[in-house]
């Protein structure tokens, strides 16, 4: 083999492996990509939807340590995120933050209560929760332990969420959905 076949060969083989590395610190630590296998959330995102998840915004966990990148800001109540489901870490869940750690949650009358207070955000008006599972029944406040938080389904009618298995951990969050890239008619932000 003559010496100029080797450096081509080194030169496509050191670009792949080049490619690949940062294509898994993208993929650790900026955006990945999902889709969504549900109607959970309903008519925000839909079977077969393609998203890219903002996976700095919280703070990243750096693989095969117990430390956090810092986040760029904390979950703030209407984000729809990504965080693995606390009762299957091998599953990834999507859904909208309602209640923040502290808060008082209550659904009465197909309304969202915050500190027995209606939620204002115009998301949260524009769906009817269902009371439904254990942390979700008539007439019940749920108060959001430290260092978690309370999410629903924009599909209330079909989601199984916080109202039936309760909180999701900090440290189970994923990063913030932010854009449906595919198909091509519903390419957009999502809110």
């Amino acid at each position: 083999m003559s010496l100029k076949k080797k450096s081509v060969l080194r030169d496509w083989v050191e670009s792949i492996i080049i490619a690949f590395l940062l294509a898994m610190v993208i993929r650790t630590f900026v955006v990945q990509a999902f889709k969504i296998p549900t109607g959970s959330m309903r008519m925000t995102l839909q079977e077969g939807d393609l998203i890219l998840v903002n996976k700095f915004i919280y703070g990243v966990k750096v693989p095969f340590l117990n430390f956090y990148l810092p986040a760029a800001r904390e979950p703030k109540r209407g984000d729809v995120m990504v965080f693995v489901y606390p009762e299957d870490n091998k599953k990834d869940f999507i859904k909208r933050l309602v209640g923040l750690p502290g808060e008082t949650i209550e659904i009465k009358g197909g309304s969202i209560y915050i500190n027995d207070k209606p939620a204002d955000d115009p998301i949260f008006k524009q769906v009817y929760y269902y009371n439904r599972g254990e942390f979700g029944a008539e007439g019940q406040k749920i108060k959001v332990p430290k260092d978690s938080y309370f999410v629903l389904g924009d599909n209330s009618v079909s989601s199984k969420d916080s109202r039936y298995w309760g909180f999701v951990p900090k440290e189970n969050l994923l990063g913030q959905a932010m854009v449906i890239y595919w198909p091509i008619r519903r390419i957009r932000v999502i809110k």
